[in-house]
């Protein structure tokens, strides 16, 4: 509501990489149609990458027991490429893609990524870093002149409710075969973080705060 996110008449895709962020916002999104004034159509979509799991098999069963309608878009994540010269930047790159042309082509007005409030705070802090920048993830984002909308519905929580909320309904379990998922700067971002909260349990909130308090006099 804050963002106005969704409208009647919508067709939201939304994007499943198979782990717990994204099975929770598919789940949440399709539960909160039951009592919302407006109606809106979800798709599920799933980018198989090609890395050697279960994901598409498993996840194709789940959304049919949610009864939902659902896409696996094929590509090839490595294009001539071994597995030890793909980034998390080309990896992303080419999956965001493939989900804006998925997007356009089945005809959806939104993209909702599983994004959460540990993911912005976290992005915060890698542009800080590593790019000399003060950005992060927007809640609501349009893109190619509104052509395609970006949402993040869970935005405002944090990963550990979402860990337990999967837990809870026993979403489809996966290993991530990602070979940069242990080494990535996301994951030592992740590391800082847990440092400071022994001695500022309210890190998290207050990074994710200070994006919406920029006071414009004391900046450069």
């Amino acid at each position: 509501m804050d963002y106005d996110m969704l409208t009647d008449g919508d067709k939201v895709l939304v994007a499943i990489s198979g782990g717990k962020d994204s099975l929770t916002l598919l789940q949440i999104l399709n539960e909160r149609r039951k009592f919302v004034p407006i109606k809106y159509e979800l798709l599920a979509v799933h980018v198989d990458m090609g890395y050697p799991c279960h994901h598409p098999k498993l996840l194709a069963e789940h959304f049919k027991n949610l009864g939902i309608d659902y896409h696996i878009e094929k590509i090839d994540i490595l294009q001539g490429k071994s597995r030890k010269d793909i980034t998390c930047f080309w990896c992303s790159w080419n999956r965001r893609k493939a989900l804006f042309e998925a997007a356009v082509r089945l005809g959806c007005t939104k993209v909702a990524l599983g994004h959460h409030k540990d993911d912005i705070v976290e992005t915060t802090l890698l542009n800080m870093f590593f790019q000399g920048e003060i950005s992060t993830m927007s809640p609501k984002q349009e893109l190619f002149k509104g052509k395609i909308i970006i949402i993040r519905p869970l935005a405002y929580v944090e990963e550990e409710l979402i860990r337990r909320f999967a837990k809870t309904l026993d979403f489809p379990h996966h290993k991530c075969s990602c070979p940069n998922s242990s080494t990535s700067k996301r994951t030592k971002m992740e590391a800082i973080i847990k440092d400071l909260e022994k001695i500022c349990p309210e890190v998290r909130t207050n990074i994710f705060r200070s994006l919406k308090r920029i006071k414009t006099d004391y900046l450069l």
